[in-house]
């Protein structure tokens, strides 16, 4: 389950930006997961509903996901063609000189977060 090493990194990442930024809590984070990305959503939110609950900065923050569709092109006739259907050949010419497009990545799209208000402390 590559899930887990996923979910810690993400929380990293966020930990990361919140230094970086001033934030003290995190909302919301919402992901885009490709169609094609070897990501189990499903395991993904199991994880996270897990970790968020053991890490003050996100604690309670609901996760989004957004699934990226698997684009495909065929360099023989130039078109693109959905590839979760039709896997390596085109449907268009029967080309298998293809190459994906789009679909087998996963980032963060979105934080949302409180930032700090409080007043520096004074050493």
């Amino acid at each position: 389950m590559h899930e887990l090493g996923i979910v810690k990194h993400v929380i990293q990442t966020l930990h990361d930006v919140a230094k970086e930024h001033d934030v003290r809590r995190i909302g919301s984070v919402t992901l885009e997961v490709g169609e094609v990305s070897g990501v189990v959503t499903e395991q993904l939110v199991d994880c996270w509903n897990y970790f968020r609950e053991k890490d003050e900065l996100v604690r309670g923050a609901p996760l989004y996901i957004e699934t990226v569709e698997a684009v495909t092109f065929c360099t023989a006739c130039e078109g693109t063609y959905k590839t979760v259907p039709n896997g390596k050949t085109c449907p268009l010419c029967g080309s298998t000189e293809t190459y994906l497009l789009q679909g087998n990545a996963f980032s963060i799209k979105q934080i949302e977060a409180e930032l700090n208000t409080d007043p520096p402390q004074n050493a």
